[in-house]
């Protein structure tokens, strides 16, 4: 694959990896998207419909059958 390109030990086995962030943009995306949600996955998690209330509260969902904003 080009753009990307392995760091290898003294034994030959792959240790970290480059990735040529104008070819491959979106694979690093994709990448970075998995390392946030493992590193949270730990985390205290809040149901929809509270947080749903919470935004319609603070005036930034006006009403609760509307999906949230982007």
């Amino acid at each position: 694959m080009s753009g990307i390109q392995f760091v290898t030990d003294e034994k030959g086995r792959k240790v970290a990896v480059q990735i040529n962030l104008k070819i491959h943009r979106e694979l690093w995306d994709d990448i970075e998207d998995v390392l946030v949600s493992r590193s949270r996955r730990h985390e205290k998690r809040i149901p929809l419909e509270k947080v749903k209330a919470s935004l319609i509260k603070a005036g930034k969902l006006s009403r609760p059958d509307l999906t949230l904003p982007c």
